[in-house]
């Protein structure tokens, strides 16, 4: 049997609901404010992933235009069942203060590649739902429920209630079946049945470093629960050491051959940090059934493994994502997405110019509406990235080049403007996230003038240092900056234990202040990791 190896989906991956359709395994990630939204990968050995699908494509379902940052779509819940795939979602319109604006959505499709129905409205009470289809044919919807009066925990217990497929809405009582353990901080429920056991996982201590897969058990749907008697089947929180840590928030899945596992998130620091660039990342670990009727870690104990036994399945590899686009294509590479905007045309273009992706500035860096930038998750912690982009600013107010982004307050920027003369040039620009203002910082002295022509970008990122690079014909490079700070680009470097979900992106980005929308062509992208540093 073939070994699986965490995590299994690099990079910001968070919150996996973990499906099963015949011997194809399915993982659905939260996408948070990048479009388009949630991220489903594919499986049939449970050790090779590919993404298939991004569902939530268009503004019917989705559109999150003044969406804050860390906002979107959280949590999504995949299950299968009638000849359909059920996905539910949040769109999660507030998060800072008393209150929080989550709106939970469904919708289905006969096939993971789609069409995807337009969605139904579920409700507001909270975030983290989920879709429980029980063997009688009657499905359960179950929530967080959020209290902003915050008296005692704003987390206050997970919501059951029934589904009506005929009325395509939630019907009968409410009632909150679930109010965690002394943990506390509970959400991210999901429910299954095993041998007239209601089973109830969910995630507690918050997603920082208390972060806890929770079990419990009802003979009953609506409880009452008992607790696992180790309380927590996965955690990191008392393992300081353990390579992947702030583990939480899964699903379990059995296997066609009658194994068990269940998925988490967890993320990598850097070494001797509290900071994770790669985000909140997919795991999965081999589970046992005990003679006690609760699910454990194989390999013992409550902490998740780097290394785990996989599946009596056939290996099923699939070919590798190429590490240079030539946008080429009539669609956009399946590693980008871009922020928050369902009219994709209004900021990129991949026929204006063919053989290049054309980004047409629209509002500033940072802003929650409207903002050309198109990137990629980075996957490792030491990576390099080059691209090629052809641009003629008139005026300082617009700029284009390679960007390294987590949000509006955490990026590094390598830029082409124009000086006060209108000549072209090169500048460094960060923002060291500090909140509230975001005040950004120009890393070199002076601008750096440029050449005409075309101009090359590029960045290599090792562990927490971040070096810009430039160069004319794209052979001979010349550093640009000095050396800055890549693990600014995490959730640990924001606001508070919980303030920040994502992860960083490296890609294409343009601004254009004057509301012209001026152009810039992007000839290709590359991006090549080394492995062995992550």
């Amino acid at each position: 049997m073939a070994t699986i190896r965490n995590p299994i989906l690099p990079g910001f991956n968070p919150d996996p609901a973990f499906c099963r359709v015949g011997d194809d395994y399915y993982i659905a990630t939260s996408t948070f404010e990048w479009y388009p939204g949630v991220q489903i990968h594919h499986s049939r050995d449970l050790v090779n992933w590919r993404l298939v699908s991004r569902p939530l494509n268009r503004k019917s379902q989705l559109d999150m235009r003044g969406n804050p940052d860390s906002c979107g779509v959280w949590a999504p819940a995949l299950t299968y069942a009638d000849g359909l795939f059920w996905l539910i979602y949040t769109d999660v319109k507030r998060r800072l203060g008393n209150f929080k604006d989550t709106h939970n959505y469904l919708v289905t499709a006969p096939s993971i590649e789609g069409p995807w129905s337009d969605p139904v409205y579920m409700n507001s009470s909270g975030f983290d739902p989920s879709l429980f289809h029980d063997d009688d044919g009657r499905k359960w919807f179950v929530n967080m429920v959020w209290d902003h009066r915050r008296r005692r925990s704003s987390f206050d217990g997970i919501l059951l209630q029934e589904y009506s497929t005929t009325e395509q809405r939630l019907v009968g009582p409410i009632k909150n079946i679930f109010k965690g353990s002394p943990l506390g901080l509970v959400e991210g429920p999901h429910l299954w049945k095993r041998n007239g056991w209601y089973y109830l996982t969910v995630a507690e201590g918050g997603t920082a470093y208390n972060h806890a897969v929770t079990m419990a058990r009802s003979r009953t749907i609506d409880g009452p629960y008992e607790l696992h008697p180790n309380i927590h089947l996965i955690t990191s929180k008392d393992a300081p050491d353990a390579p992947l840590q702030r583990a939480g928030h899964g699903f379990y899945v059995e296997t066609s051959t009658g194994e068990v596992f269940h998925t988490h998130l967890c993320s990598r620091p850097l070494p001797g940090t509290r900071r994770s660039p790669l985000g909140r990342e997919t795991a999965i670990q081999r589970v046992v059934w005990g003679e006690d009727g609760w699910l454990h870690l194989a390999h013992g104990g409550q902490v998740p493994a780097l290394e785990v036994e996989g599946p009596n399945l056939l290996p099923h590899p699939f070919p590798p994502e190429p590490e240079r686009h030539d946008f080429d294509e009539a669609e956009l590479p399946s590693p980008f997405q871009w922020l928050r905007t369902p009219e994709p045309e209004r900021i990129f273009s991949l026929s204006a110019r063919p053989g290049c992706l054309r980004l047409y500035g629209r509002e500033s860096i940072g802003s929650w509406f409207e903002q050309a930038l198109v990137a990629r998750r980075q996957t490792a912690w030491i990576y390099s990235a080059e691209t090629s982009v052809d641009v003629q600013p008139e005026t300082y107010q617009q700029l284009a080049g390679l960007i390294c982004y987590y949000d509006r307050a955490r990026f590094h920027y390598l830029a082409v403007s124009a000086g006060d003369d209108g000549q072209r040039v090169l500048q460094v620009i960060s923002c060291l996230g500090d909140h509230p203002d975001a005040l950004m910082s120009y890393a070199l002295e002076s601008d750096l003038t440029l050449p005409d022509g075309p101009v090359h970008l590029g960045v290599d990122v090792r562990l927490a240092e971040l070096q810009f690079r430039w160069s004319t014909d794209g052979k001979t490079w010349m550093p640009v900056g000095p050396v800055l700070d890549a693990s600014i680009l995490s959730d640990e470097a924001g606001p508070g234990a919980h303030g920040s979900f994502t992860g960083a992106f490296v890609g294409m980005a343009a601004h254009d202040m004057t509301g012209r929308a001026f152009p810039a062509d992007f000839d290709f992208f590359s991006y090549r990791e080394d492995s062995s540093g992550a």
